[in-house]
This record gives C-alpha cells, sequence and structure tokens, in this order.
C-alpha cells in the first residue's frame, strides 16, 4: 500500500488521456513493456476492459510512466509511481530497479486484486507457467528468493566495511571488518544472481524492500 503522502503525491501527476487506441503487445517487448487487463463493472450494467501500459525504459525524456486505457482508448497519463482513479476504487502503479513492483486495484472498502497480465507479455508468460507447471514455478521461486537471501548475507558485511572506511564515515561512526572476503569474481556472479533473481521477482510482482534493492535505493 502507499503511505497517503505517496497517494497525494502520485494522484497529482495523473494527465488526461488523448483518446489513442492501445497498441498491440509486440514479441520484442518483454523487457521494454508491462501490459495488465482487468474488467469493472460500471454504472451502465457493463463489465469494461482497463488496461494499464508502462514504458519500463521511460519515454523520449527518459521517464518512467504508466497509460491508462478503457477499453482500448486512452484515458490517463501518469509518471511513476501512479494512481488512476477507476469505477470503485484505485489502480495503484509502481516499479522497481527490475520492473514492476505493484499493479493493483485497490477498491473502496480497501480489498486488493493484482491486474492480469497481458498473454503476451513476459509476466503473462510468467504468470502460464505457474498455471501450467505450478512445481516447476515454485521452484523457480524459492531459487530466487534464496539466492536473494544468499547475496544479502555474503555481501552486505562486505558494502558496510567499504563504506565505514570512507574517512568521513569513519569519524563519525568508526569503521567496520567484514568477517567475509570473497574474490571479486564471486562477488560479480552473486551480483548478476541477484540482478536475474529480482527481475523474476518483478515478472510476478513480488518485491521486498530489502531484498529487492529499496534497502538502498531509499525507498521504503
Amino acid at each position: 500500500m502507499f503511505s497517503e503522502w505517496k497517494r497525494k503525491r502520485a494522484a497529482g501527476k495523473v494527465t488526461a488521456g488523448d483518446g489513442h487506441a492501445l497498441r498491440r503487445y509486440r514479441w520484442w517487448q518483454p523487457f521494454s513493456r508491462a501490459l495488465l487487463h482487468l474488467r469493472l463493472a460500471e454504472s451502465d450494467g457493463l463489465r469494461h476492459l482497463w488496461s494499464v501500459n508502462v514504458k519500463l525504459w521511460g519515454d523520449s525524456d527518459g521517464e518512467v510512466v504508466a497509460d491508462l486505457y478503457r477499453d482500448g482508448h486512452h484515458v490517463a497519463h501518469s509518471k511513476l509511481p501512479a494512481i488512476f482513479e477507476v469505477p470503485g476504487g484505485t489502480i495503484e502503479v509502481a516499479v522497481s530497479g527490475y520492473g514492476l513492483k505493484r499493479c493493483h486495484f485497490v477498491s473502496s472498502d480497501g480489498s486488493e486484486l493484482q491486474l492480469t497480465p497481458d498473454g503476451a507479455s513476459a509476466e503473462g508468460r510468467r504468470a502460464r507457467l505457474r498455471q501450467t507447471r505450478p512445481g516447476l514455478s515454485r521452484l523457480i521461486g524459492a531459487a530466487s528468493l534464496g539466492m536473494l537471501v544468499v547475496a544479502l548475507v555474503l555481501g552486505l558485511p562486505q558494502i558496510v566495511e567499504q563504506v565505514t572506511n570512507i574517512p568521513l564515515v569513519a569519524e563519525r561512526v568508526g569503521t567496520f571488518s567484514s568477517p567475509i572476503h570473497l574474490p571479486s569474481w564471486l562477488n560479480v556472479s552473486l551480483l548478476v544472481a541477484a540482478l536475474l533473481a529480482s527481475s523474476e521477482r518483478a515478472l510476478r510482482l513480488r518485491y521486498n524492500w530489502v531484498l529487492d534493492g529499496g534497502l538502498f535505493d531509499g525507498d521504503d
């Protein structure tokens, strides 16, 4: 859930859409685009399709943005994190450095529902694996989580040692000597494995502020 000040800030960034049509998801877009859908009943008695399209690499200005569509027509645009007003509640969208970490419908009573990834997207393909091969899906998920825990346990003491060796920091808090010292090639391997693990978790919209980078990028 967004904190109250983040909700107000995000709501202020939403601008009206221009009505253009939602483009079909293409096979070459899995790392640059996320597309998710939700059907909502409205006052006309029909269930309309609401879609959120996220440009993961940012727009022409480098800003990571989300666009909201109703029945395939553009109705709103926002920098991320974003909160879009929709019938019966809001859609909250946020990203991490690895992909989506939140795209949920929050109803007026506070209940939450994750939007369904488009079947052609990377998130949709990961969701299909969970449905068709649940055992393999759980194994991959457990491996991703385990790798992040290992990377944190082995890497954090070394990072703290390096930070406390900075003269300005050492003068204020003293120095720390890490009990763990790994060769450079192993530290690089751990970093690459952690990046892949967090990217896999982002395909499932799984995020933890400690394991997935928020501890260092200021995410709360």
